[in-house]
């Protein structure tokens, strides 16, 4: 009967113990991030003159939040691109460090928030 309790207390711990994993704390914690306040700045830093209009751009423009809404799919299967394939984004600058690509990855993931 000992031993029974033993491994009943222990599975009862793992299964208690499992829910206290550092990431799911972390992950709850994180600010959703916004085009306001995370993207436009990073658009803003990597991608003119070519898709920001005011500054002499003439491709599809990017300084919106609606137009980047619209393509981030594209955008972000550009931006992962390396260079030298076809498609790759930012044209003749080096590839965006990981950390930036995610910028782009988790404001989809967070829902596209505007503000």
């Amino acid at each position: 009967m000992k031993k029974l309790m033993f491994f009943v207390s222990v599975i009862a711990m793992l299964f208690l113990l499992s829910y206290c994993s550092s990431s799911k704390r972390a992950s709850a914690k994180r600010p959703l991030l916004t085009y306001d306040a995370n993207l436009a700045l990073v658009i803003n830093e990597n991608c003119v003159p070519c898709h920001i209009p005011a500054k002499g751009g003439n491709k599809k423009p990017f300084n919106t939040y609606e137009a980047v809404r619209i393509d981030i799919d594209e955008m972000i299967r550009r931006i992962s691109l390396n260079p030298g394939d076809k498609g790759y984004m930012p044209f003749k600058r080096p590839k965006l460090a990981d950390s930036v690509i995610n910028i782009f990855k988790q404001w989809k993931e967070d829902g596209l928030r505007e503000r």
